[in-house]
């Protein structure tokens, strides 16, 4: 426990120490700040709308495919006690920065901070979560349940607030069914049920994908001139 909040509190104090990046409000930039690896502005190098929006989108997918993925290997290593433990973990709140980021160009840079807050809250939660869970502290587990819910609940109304195209009860159905398949997720794994770890997964994933394209379509729905045709 002391090694994950360690690790957390180390990235939290990297990241406010000014190594995040400000964006301008571009569609190219936006394509950029949400593809931290391959993706990039040259993705969409015809110019054409539909080439800007499938580069969004893909970007934006790859995003919160990062986020179930480094989720899946912190909760197999938290479960394991394997050293990669805080490695994993590292690279998990690194992805909510990724996350924040993403929408800088849109909703500025005080936005975007705060989707990164809300987002590590919530793995850090998770991370109380998966411990207490293992070592069967049913008390703190039930109270950290109710924190993470509640805090699924507060990423939702930020999302429902910045854009109308985010409808708050479509939000919090997408954080609650996030939260629901990532928490079967981690009871499979813990109590060696494998097949069903293998299934929770699946959900996990696909509903991420899902929601990862529902926020792409709002944020071009709601900013059609940045993903205009470029002359």
């Amino acid at each position: 426990m002391k090694s994950f909040l360690s690790a957390g509190v180390l990235v939290i104090a990297l990241a406010t120490a000014g190594l995040l990046t400000s964006m301008t409000s571009t569609a190219e930039t936006a394509v950029a700040a949400s593809a931290p690896h391959h993706l990039s502005a040259a993705t969409v190098s015809d110019n054409s709308n539909i080439a800007k929006q499938y580069a969004f989108r893909a970007a934006m997918r790859e995003l919160w495919e990062d986020h179930v993925v480094w989720t899946r290997q912190v909760i197999v290593a938290i479960i394991a006690s394997t050293p990669d433990t805080d490695a994993a973990l590292t690279r998990l709140l690194r992805n909510q920065a990724d996350i924040g980021n993403a929408i800088k160009p849109f909703y500025g840079d005080a936005a975007g901070e705060q989707l990164t807050t809300l987002l590590r809250e919530h793995i850090v939660i998770a991370g109380t979560l998966l411990t207490t869970a293992k070592s069967g502290d049913t008390d703190a587990f039930a109270a950290a349940k109710t924190e993470w819910y509640r805090n699924g609940d507060d990423i939702a109304h930020f999302l429902a607030s910045a854009n109308p195209h985010w409808p708050l009860a479509e939000m919090q159905a997408a954080m609650t069914a996030h939260l629901d398949t990532t928490l079967a997720e981690a009871v499979a794994r813990l109590t060696g049920d494998w097949n069903a770890d293998v299934v929770a997964y699946d959900a996990v994933h696909q509903h991420i994908l899902h929601m990862a394209d529902a926020l792409s379509d709002g944020i071009i729905a709601q900013f059609p001139a940045a993903f205009a045709r470029s002359n």
